[in-house]
C-alpha cells in the first residue's frame, strides 16, 4: 500500500517530528490522522492514504502560520520531493483552499478540511469538563457547543459542516471524530 502512496506511516511520523516542534500541533496532526482513518473505513476509502494526509496536512504550519497564502505549498514541495502521491498533496493543499484560492472538490478534500477542523471543537469541549478527558465527552455536548459562536471562536463551523459534502450528518461525523480521538486519548493527553 505505501508503495502507491510513496511514504510509510513511520516515515510520515518522522517527517512530522522533523518539521513540527510544537507538541500541541503534533497532537492535532495525530488527531486528524485518527479521524481521517476512521472516515476512510466508514466511507470505503483507502485508510492509509487518508490517514497519511491527516498526519501531514500541517507539516509547514510552523513556517507559514503568519502567511496563510503559503500554508500547504511548502508541504506540497516537501512531499513531492519525497515521491508522495499527488492525491495526498492535492488534498493537503485543498485543506487550505481559502488561503490558496483553491476549491475543495473531492470527498477526500472535504474530509480532510472537516476532520482537521473538528479536532479543535472536540478538544475545546473536552477541556471544559472537570476531568478534561475525551472519555467524558458526548456527541451531543460537541454539537451543542458548535451552535455557540462564542465557544472555540477560531473553529470554522462552515468547514465542519462540509461533512455533508461526503454524505455524513453532523452527528455522525462528530461521533466518528470523537470515537477516533478517544481511541488515541493517551497520545493526545486527553
Amino acid at each position: 500500500m505505501s508503495d502507491s502512496i510513496g511514504i510509510t506511516r513511520e516515515e510520515a511520523l518522522a517527517l512530522l517530528k522533523e518539521y513540527i516542534k510544537n507538541e500541541n500541533l503534533v497532537k492535532h496532526c495525530l488527531a486528524s490522522e485518527a479521524i481521517m482513518r476512521a472516515l476512510a473505513r466508514k466511507l470505503g476509502h483507502d485508510e492509509e492514504l487518508w490517514g497519511i494526509a491527516g498526519l501531514l496536512h500541517d507539516l509547514d504550519f510552523e513556517e507559514t502560520k503568519e502567511a496563510t497564502s503559503r500554508h500547504g505549498v511548502k508541504t506540497a514541495q516537501i512531499l513531492k520531493e519525497r515521491g508522495v502521491c499527488a492525491e495526498i498533496i492535492e488534498a493537503i493543499k485543498a485543506h487550505n483552499a481559502e488561503g490558496l484560492g483553491l476549491e475543495r472538490r473531492s470527498d477526500f478534500d472535504h474530509a480532510l478540511a472537516a476532520a482537521e477542523t473538528v479536532t479543535g471543537l472536540i478538544v475545546a469541549t473536552a477541556l471544559v469538563y472537570p476531568d478534561k478527558k475525551l472519555a467524558s465527552v458526548k456527541v451531543r455536548s460537541i454539537t451543542k457547543r458548535m451552535k455557540k459562536k462564542d465557544f472555540a471562536r477560531a473553529v470554522n463551523r462552515e468547514i465542519i459542516m462540509e461533512c455533508e459534502q461526503f454524505g455524513l450528518s453532523l452527528d455522525e461525523f462528530v461521533g466518528i471524530g470523537l470515537e477516533a480521538m478517544q481511541d488515541i486519548h493517551e497520545a493526545l493527553g486527553l
